[in-house]
């Protein structure tokens, strides 16, 4: 069976950024994506711009364009994130082939300095800008961070397709009913408003050069608790997860208010982001990519280790949650 991305070749990347009105230089280097398929291309006489072609039936074009213009707002607002290039008739999601894709300028950079706390101050204060924003509407076509989306549904699609080993099915099935029930606890026990997300806020997407982080990849921006692009940043054992989110706090506070009782979502948020991200492994496993970049999923020995995590998970939702100093 021949996958969606077989087609999309170096020569038909070429030919859809110059159906745009760009003169390449031919030259394509493939980034570091496995949802979506990510090139830079170089253009003759300028900066080399970043391709994005997104994965076929993934996101509705609405979905699209509305991730596209949450981070224009925040773009014209100076924001440092990274908006889709328009064309002369203000489009940004273009189609070639049967490929959607939209283009960027390159944006250089590397991962922020988490021990670093004058860092952590200022990323606290870009996403308190951030959800300023955020909070002023939801997002009315994209999806929310829930259980459903993120633990049933990865649960019940992988118990319901031939990848847990069968001697670990069963402690699958009762562990992932017991954790699902203390998810469904703890998010009762939370009121929050949910506001539009950067959803994927961890430090690979975070990209930090001449003194400032650049927000890039909102592919997974998403209605969710504030706390979701938050605890992402935090690293390392309780007294340095705290020091670092009294940082991170200190400068978000500036900008925006913040919910202390979403604190304790922070175990159930990295509990729900566990079980998703097996079930999309499991997904996306006929895309090629998958079994080449990631060769140690479905083996005996993954299920085992992400079936202790899990348990690990249900004992830490009993934990008290994070304070600041």
């Amino acid at each position: 069976m021949t996958h969606a991305y077989e087609r999309l070749t170096p020569d038909l990347v070429l030919d859809a950024v110059e159906a745009c009105g760009y003169l390449s230089d031919a030259r394509v280097l493939t980034l570091n994506s496995y949802e979506n398929r990510v090139y830079q291309v170089g253009i003759e006489g300028a900066e080399p711009l970043i391709a994005k072609f997104y994965r076929p039936a993934r996101w509705r074009d609405a979905q699209i364009l509305e991730e596209h213009v949450f981070t224009q707002a925040l773009a014209d607002l100076e924001v440092s994130v990274v908006p889709p290039l328009a064309n002369a008739q203000g489009e940004t999601l273009h189609s070639f082939s049967d490929y959607r894709f939209s283009l960027y300028p390159r944006q250089g950079g590397h991962a922020p300095n988490l021990d670093d706390f004058d860092q952590l101050l200022t990323l606290g204060r870009v996403i308190g800008r951030i959800h300023a924003l955020g909070q002023t509407r939801p997002f009315a076509e994209r999806p929310s961070v829930d259980i459903q989306s993120y633990a049933r549904d990865s649960y019940d699609f992988l118990l319901n397709n031939a990848f847990i080993p069968d001697n670990l099915r069963e402690s699958y099935r009762t562990l992932g009913a017991d954790l699902i029930a203390r998810l469904e606890r703890v998010f009762e026990q939370v009121e929050y408003t949910p506001i539009r997300l950067h959803g994927d806020c961890h430090p690979g997407n975070i990209l930090w050069r001449h003194d400032a982080p650049h927000f890039v990849d909102f592919d997974d921006a998403r209605n969710g608790p504030a706390v979701q692009d938050l605890w992402m940043l935090l690293s390392g054992e309780r007294e340095q997860q705290t020091a670092q989110l009294s940082e991170i706090m200190e400068g978000y506070q500036e900008f925006c208010d913040f919910n202390f009782a979403e604190l304790n979502l922070i175990e159930a948020l990295r509990s729900l982001r566990i079980m998703h991200y097996s079930a999309w492994l499991a997904r996306r496993w006929d895309d090629p990519a998958f079994p080449h970049s990631f060769p140690w999923f479905n083996t005996e020995r993954y299920w085992g280790e992400h079936i202790l995590e899990l348990r690990e998970q249900l004992a830490a939702l009993d934990e008290p949650p994070l304070a600041l100093f």
